[in-house]
């Protein structure tokens, strides 16, 4: 780092990034918290410091009265010394090389896609000459145990059939199918299986990164994140969570319903032992109430069925692999897939902007998912960041505006989440929305 970024990074105004890495830095840190509240992480550990001294060498770190479980017999543990210095990367180069750089308008579609190229690649996450073989795994991170061993059995499947795995990287669905990849990958003897993990600032507190991740990248927003993984992914299998994996879950139909993408190969599956059967019932009738039969198709629903679900997608990543090869498109970033503004944009969840979400159903479907989606992703705000929880608690719950029947629906969805415990790691959830119909 140059001694300009170097005190970039150290600026504590306003507009500094002191603020912004310093919390990412004890997220980091705070691997294995038991709880989700960014704002209880944060005002815990309100004196806890990091500074940066330059040595002819590099950059070396001073942290002040950080998590002691960071630390074995006073050494940082490596998985997160790497996670830490990959914050410091991501967060330097997305500032100065992204948001910095006036060659990028990030009011244009394809220059928001082409800056998550650059942030991937500047991660040294693209690999080129190697064939399609990422899995995404999304799914809670409060989940019960049945689940979180499944999702294990998940990414052991996946792992003997020399898949790799890319979550959101934090604990519960996001570290359970890494954990049985793990296993899969040494029993077959692959010494290079790769453990994505992708996260945003707004998120990386309430699900800090697990310690199987190897590769973390840290996005500048929820919605660049989303990018990512769909570019960089070649199928996606959703196990059972709440409102954010409804987020995820909505944002990927709205891509794939888009006209532009018709017949893009891009395999789903949802998947989740026995118990979570009626969890998925409730999912899809959702999905088919609101977004209709077309969105439905998109993906496959398996229950309590590891190797099956490992298989389709071994199976699938031949047609991925031909569809590239015959667009003449990457294996490593998948450009040829539409993504419109609408899923693209930072959505901030103030009051104002949830209350002012269009969810008229005589919208094109791929457009009400996109407006869907930040509905979603507003109930994440509220429940889990910082800013979100504060904002609930100075002026009350967001006011979700819908008609009568997307309305009902919606509640009832989030009902389930509330009555199954998918909303909150600890406590009583007490509702951030109230649904207006």
């Amino acid at each position: 780092m140059s001694q300009l970024e170097v005190k970039t990074l150290l600026d504590t105004s306003a507009r500094g990034l002191y603020r912004l890495f310093r919390n990412c830095a004890l997220a980091v840190l705070n691997s294995g918290s038991h709880t989700d509240d960014a704002r209880e992480i944060f005002d815990n550990y309100r004196d806890f410091g990091v500074n940066l001294m330059q040595r002819n060498q590099g950059i070396k770190l001073r942290l002040e009265n950080a998590p002691a479980s960071a630390f074995v017999d006073g050494r940082m543990i490596q998985g997160i010394r790497e996670h830490l210095f990959a914050v410091l990367r991501d967060i330097i180069y997305t500032h100065n090389e992204i948001l910095g750089d006036p060659t990028f308008d990030l009011g244009r579609s394809d220059h928001i896609t082409s800056a998550v190229f650059h942030i991937l690649r500047n991660a040294r996450v693209l690999r080129p000459n190697v064939d399609p073989s990422i899995v995404v795994c999304w799914g809670g991170h409060s989940i019960g145990r049945e689940e979180y061993d499944y999702t294990k059995e998940v990414g052991y499947e996946l792992g003997l059939r020399g898949l790799d795995v890319c979550t959101g990287c934090g604990p519960g669905a996001m570290k359970g199918p890494m954990k049985g990849a793990a296993i899969g990958h040494a029993k077959q003897r692959i010494s290079d299986g790769r453990y994505l993990g992708l996260t945003e600032p707004g998120i990386i507190a309430s699900e800090p990164p697990n310690p199987i991740v190897n590769e973390l990248v840290i996005l500048p927003d929820i919605e660049k994140r989303l990018e990512a993984f769909v570019r960089i992914g070649h199928g996606v299998v959703l196990f059972p969570g709440g409102a954010g994996t409804t987020e995820e879950l909505l944002y990927l139909l709205g891509v794939l319903m888009h006209p532009l993408n018709e017949g893009h190969p891009f395999p789903v599956i949802l998947t989740g032992p026995g118990e979570s059967a009626g969890y998925f019932e409730a999912v899809d009738r959702y999905v088919g109430k609101i977004l209709g039969p077309d969105a439905q198709r998109h993906y496959r629903i398996l229950i309590d069925d590891p190797s099956e679900v490992a298989r389709s997608m071994r199976g699938a990543m031949e047609s991925v692999k031909a569809f590239r090869h015959a667009g003449r498109d990457a294996f490593y970033f998948n450009w040829q897939l539409h993504i419109e503004r609408e899923f693209q944009e930072p959505f901030e969840a103030t009051h104002g902007a949830m209350a002012g979400l269009s969810l008229k159903r005589d919208q094109p479907p791929h457009q009400l998912a996109a407006n869907l989606r930040r509905v979603f992703s507003g109930i994440v705000a509220g429940n889990v960041k910082e800013e979100g929880i504060r904002a609930v608690e100075a002026q009350g719950p967001f006011e979700i505006h819908a008609e009568p029947e997307t309305a009902a629906a919606t509640d009832d969805l989030l009902q389930r989440f509330v009555a199954q415990r998918r909303m909150k790691l600890q406590g009583e959830y007490t509702p951030c929305y109230t649904l207006v119909g």
